[in-house]
């Protein structure tokens, strides 16, 4: 592997979300911002979008991480539950064994005394549900039941959905308007912009221990950007062929030609002929020196 050839302590663009990368952009931040600040507000329930590989898994864990010792969290990454499944598992993760109640009376009470009893030591109970769009409708219905346990003055339980673009056209379906009624914060991440793109490569690389200045080009990070979309998940990808590239190659920095070997190799990234590219910059150079010399013979400039 390239670790010691880049003097790397570990891998830079592992795809596994490690929060010890979290890089604050401006969007993921904002993001964070807002779910605290609803958390401590109480609100009940709270929705995070994002393409595939925008970073909410990574942002989940940021904010489990986040969380003072007044929260009690429940989170579930794989929501591909019915009703009860959901029930059962909310109560496992707040640390009641639910085998020996079978029916959804049973499972109701136990999940609403267990509430009331961490609402009596002051805390805040937060579920977060990573791939919320895999929730079936019903689900979705229950998760609104849930939030329907409270006392006199405060919700016994929030919400954070974690999900794709698919969760919105759920939740828009009239059967589920009560539900998107009670979504009081939203927020929608973007991708990452060109020059964020540099800040996140930097900043990667330097968690990793690369202390050595530049390690990709400035035309292997154009395109990058441009087969990536800004995808963290996608630049990962690319990231860590184009590194294999150069260290198979023996160079010290990962050049353009390292990068679209990258981006060939990789399904997800958009394909990029670098020929064309080139020409077509040529071509744009030359028509706008033809019409800056046209413009300065007529005296025009």
């Amino acid at each position: 592997m390239y670790l010691e050839h880049f003097k790397f302590s570990e891998l830079p663009f592992s795809l596994t979300p490690d929060v010890d990368f979290y890089c604050d952009l401006k969007g993921h931040q904002e993001a964070l911002n807002t779910l605290i600040f609803s958390l401590q507000s109480g609100e009940g329930f709270i929705k995070i979008i994002g393409e595939v590989g925008s970073g909410k898994t990574l942002l989940c864990r940021k904010l489990l991480s986040s969380l003072d010792d007044t929260f009690v969290t429940a989170y579930i990454p794989n929501p591909d539950l019915n009703p009860t499944e959901l029930r059962r598992a909310l109560l496992r993760e707040l640390g009641v064994e639910p085998q020996l109640l079978q029916d959804q009376h049973e499972l109701l009470t136990a999940i609403n005394n267990r509430l009331l009893e961490l609402h009596t030591l002051k805390k805040h109970v937060v579920l977060l549900i990573d791939e919320a769009q895999a929730l079936p409708v019903e689900s979705l219905e229950a998760l609104r039941l849930l939030t329907n346990l409270e006392t006199e003055k405060n919700k016994l339980l929030q919400v954070v959905l974690f999900g794709q673009p698919e969760l919105d056209e759920h939740i828009n379906r009239p059967n589920l308007r009560q539900l998107k009624q009670r979504i009081t914060f939203s927020y929608y991440l973007p991708q990452m912009s060109r020059e964020e793109l540099d800040i996140y490569l930097f900043h990667r690389l330097a968690i990793a221990g690369h202390t050595l200045g530049t390690l990709f080009t400035e035309k292997a990070r154009h395109l990058l950007f441009q087969s990536s979309n800004g995808i963290p998940r996608i630049v990962n990808i690319l990231c860590h062929k184009a590194l294999l590239v150069a260290y198979g190659r023996g160079d010290g920095r990962v050049n353009h030609k390292a990068m679209l070997n990258a981006i060939q190799d990789t399904e997800s990234a958009m394909k990029i002929n670098y020929n064309l590219l080139i020409t077509v910059t040529v071509i744009l150079g030359m028509v706008v020196g033809i019409v800056f010399i046209f413009y300065l013979y007529n005296g025009i400039i």
